[in-house]
């Protein structure tokens, strides 16, 4: 989930979050432990909340944690492009209105707008879609704890791309740790018997987009002088603009707009992905992006009970047994960065909610 991701929120104390997110989680705009939407700490224009920040932290983890449910009822009734788009919409709709009132402007410069372009489509176009094709054929369950992986691909790409990050012991423990994890979930050592390959690919491919995201974001919006809300409202304004342009050339168009699937996208958008942005942003700054970014560990849980509970999906011990080693590993690669840009908050990714530690970026 970029921060506006599907619930795939990652940030370390080193970064800042961002709204994509589940990244989705999708899905979801967001930061590194679930990453979001990019812009410099400052120019957020948001005060302290009269509202405890403990309530707004389980609100944004149930938020998130809810947003695999939301997609698949989204599938039930649109093709997974339309999902997308129906998220990003309703999304920016959101932020779009809240700039207004705040009076603030949208990004300028051809080369700002061409990061977040590219932005755009590895934190929420690309994962949201794939995250909403995955669940086609996997249960919400299982893709909330594919999103949950954002943390370990960010922590591999970090070792690469970024230079200011060097490898621990215990990052490698808990990349260790969370690729057995995610075998655990997969049943292993029954040959993987019960569950889809290409789906699951899917929805690991996604999270492994929201940690390109982050990194891309990271090195090159870091630093452009815009608040989190503009760089954000942009950033879903394009990936909006993107998936209109794919989703009918893919997918004929909706004939029909059943109830449920309907509010299921319209909660997707302005909650998980626009909403939950504010929620984010707001944790940070009160409470640090240490604290905020723990919705990271409750985000899989939620998805868990939600799909079990209400759209009765079948849970056998190893999932969530998996799904403890995946969070207990993702956890381990967050800590012992050596990476010197504590002192500067760094760029903010739109998804899903899923969507990274402090050494990669966002992020959602």
């Amino acid at each position: 989930m970029s921060v506006v991701a599907s619930g795939s929120p990652s940030a370390t104390a080193t970064t800042r979050p961002s709204t994509a997110g589940p990244s989705a989680t999708g899905p979801s705009t967001g930061t590194a432990a679930r990453p979001g939407g990019p812009g410099t700490a400052g120019g957020s224009g948001q005060g302290r909340s009269t509202v405890d920040w403990r309530i707004r932290f389980g609100a944004l983890s149930l938020i998130w944690g809810f947003s695999f449910l939301f997609i698949k009822l989204g599938t039930d009734g649109f093709a997974p492009l339309y999902v997308s788009f129906g998220r990003v919409f309703f999304g920016a709709l959101v932020l779009v209105a809240i700039l207004a009132v705040k009076r603030q402007r949208l990004p300028r410069g051809a080369r700002t707008w061409g990061h977040l372009a590219v932005a755009a489509l590895l934190l929420n176009a690309l994962p949201f879609s794939l995250f909403a094709y995955a669940e086609l054929t996997i249960s919400s369950t299982l893709a909330g704890i594919c999103n949950a992986t954002t943390p370990l691909w960010g922590m591999v790409l970090s070792l690469v791309a970024l230079s200011e990050d060097r490898p621990t012991r215990r990052r490698f423990a808990g990349l260790g740790l969370g690729f057995i994890g995610v075998l655990t979930v997969l049943g292993a050592w029954q040959g993987f018997d019960g569950q889809d390959p290409t789906g699951t690919l899917l929805a690991l491919i996604a999270s492994l987009s929201y940690a390109i995201g982050w990194i891309y974001v990271r090195r090159t919006l870091s630093d452009t002088g815009n608040s989190h809300l503009s760089m954000s409202g942009a950033q879903l304004l394009l990936a909006t603009a993107q998936l209109a342009v794919v989703a009918p050339v893919f997918s004929p168009l909706p004939t029909s707009f059943p109830v449920v699937p309907v509010l299921a996208i319209v909660a997707l958008g302005a909650l998980g992905t626009g909403l939950a942005f504010l929620f984010q942003y707001g944790l940070v700054a009160e409470v640090g992006p240490t604290t905020a970014t723990m919705t990271t560990y409750f985000i899989p849980v939620i998805a868990t009970a939600a799909g079990v509970a209400l759209l009765d999906e079948r849970l056998t011990w190893n999932t969530p047994v998996g799904a403890l080693i995946v969070l207990a590993g993702a956890a381990l690669t967050q800590g012992g960065s050596r990476a010197k840009a504590s002192r500067r908050p760094a760029a903010d990714a739109v998804p899903e909610p899923t969507r990274r530690p402090a050494q990669q970026h966002p992020g959602k």
